[in-house]
């Protein structure tokens, strides 16, 4: 399955900072209780050429740029006029703008591994995200890829 990504800590340093009385700091930031549910909730996928079109699509989605997300999120065997009618409705129909804000979210979240649960599939021709909707508590969601010639695309 996937690789979990957690942070690391950095290595302890005994010689904490004194104060100009000679007094030794002990601030709360010097402090941790471990990584944060968020930290250990972070599953990535373990194919690189997946996750390099997982960060490809969010930075297109970050941009704002539909155009290039829908041409590299679409599966390959989409009619140009479905591809075409998928654009148009994240862009002019009355509810593009919270499609479009909810798709950025859910790639977003999947490309950084945040909230996902498991990832199924072999992870060379087929992976499927499960994780909670990253704007919408309790709202579980599952997001298919399938590479075909090397190409990652959407499931249709």
């Amino acid at each position: 399955m996937g690789k979990k990504n957690r942070q690391q800590k950095a290595p302890q340093n005994n010689n904490q900072p004194t104060s100009a009385s000679g007094t030794t700091s002990t601030s709360n930031s010097d402090h941790s209780d471990g990584p944060s549910e968020e930290e250990l909730c972070v599953l990535q996928t373990s194919s690189t050429t997946l996750q390099s079109k997982l960060d490809l699509l969010a930075q297109h989605a970050i941009a704002d740029d539909k155009a290039a997300f829908v041409s590299q999120f679409v599966p390959l065997d989409l009619s140009s006029e479905d591809k075409s009618a998928f654009l148009q409705d994240l862009t002019a129909a009355s509810e593009a703008k919270g499609q479009w804000k909810n798709l950025v979210a859910e790639i977003v979240a999947i490309a950084a591994g945040r909230g996902v649960q498991k990832i199924e599939g072999d992870q060379e021709s087929i992976a499927t995200f499960f994780f909670e909707h990253p704007n919408f508590k309790g709202c579980d969601r599952e997001v298919g890829f399938t590479c075909i010639g090397g190409e990652w695309r959407a499931e249709g």
